[in-house]
């Protein structure tokens, strides 16, 4: 039994499957789920669950399911979602400020632009954007909207290029850290990361791996912390017989760098160049 968290936008590598055992996808976005099901359609040991992975345990436990032998958690944004342009995940064109992965959610990109403090824009925009010019970009975006309300992608591009000098931006577009910010702030992506990590591990059984893709430092550094911690060290002193310290290790890292795509998938797809791949294995 495989779990599959980011069902959606990854489920192309899943082609593959034979009918043997089960596939348990889980997504929050709706439109993605509908078009893993198209892809896998000929697949009927797959089941589709409309969900977010920082659930992983309460889903097992509601699908009455102890433990499963494999977790491939593929993080971020999908390709499909920066595409459709509508979903406003994108700095580029004019749309909606909504950046929503599960559009039954109520917190929304135009909200967290519209009504969040100057000091919590810096905030969130620095630490999940690494941008220097947060503060800037913070201050300009609510003199903004002393005179409206922002409601769209361009909108917000527009004032992100004015914050930022002219010298600083040729290194990627000037928007992408913002909007990446205020992405993972809608979705959460950050915070549940690093328990969403153990939950997993703990859901595997006895040599069970959990394969997880990451696309920006953030995720990766979370999930490197994670498996790290989950490897356990005894921290009690070297003249003790025996450990009091009451270290757990959960298994081993496969990998210690992290895997990452080649020469030739970086060009077949530009964006396979910032991911990355860290694998875990359970051991009992």
């Amino acid at each position: 039994m495989v779990l599959f968290g980011g069902a959606g936008h990854s489920s192309k590598i899943l082609e593959n499957l034979s009918n043997d055992g089960l596939l348990i996808g889980i997504d929050r976005d709706e439109e993605a789920l509908k078009a893993a099901k198209k892809r896998l359609e000929k697949y009927k040991n797959v089941v589709y669950i409309h969900g977010n992975h920082d659930d992983i345990d309460n889903i097992l436990k509601e699908n009455n399911i102890e433990l499963v032998d494999g977790i491939l958690l593929d993080l971020g944004v999908s390709s499909y979602q920066l595409d459709e342009r509508n979903r406003g995940f994108s700095y580029l064109g004019e749309n909606q400020l909504d950046m929503r992965m599960d559009k039954n959610q109520e917190l929304t990109a135009k909200k967290v632009v519209n009504e969040y403090s100057e000091e919590a824009l810096s905030t969130l925009i620095y630490e999940y954007g690494e941008e220097k010019f947060s503060k800037r970009i913070a201050k300009n975006i609510c003199k903004y909207r002393e005179k409206k309300c922002i409601q769209t992608t361009k909108e917000l591009v527009n004032i992100i290029e004015q914050s930022i000098p002219d010298s600083k931006k040729k290194n990627g577009h000037p928007a992408k850290k913002t909007f990446q910010a205020i992405r993972i702030e809608v979705n959460n992506e950050i915070k549940p990361l690093y328990n969403t990590v153990f939950k997993s591990i703990k859901a595997l059984k006895n040599g069970g791996r959990l394969c997880i893709i990451t696309f920006h430092s953030l995720e990766d550094r979370a999930v490197k912390n994670a498996y790290i911690d989950a490897l356990g060290k005894c921290t009690c002193p070297k003249e003790l017989p025996y450990c009091v310290c009451g270290s757990i290790s959960y298994g081993r890292i496969i990998n210690k760098k992290p895997i990452i795509a080649d020469s030739n998938e970086q060009k077949q797809n530009s964006r396979s160049k910032s991911a990355k791949l860290r694998i875990f294995e359970r051991k009992i």
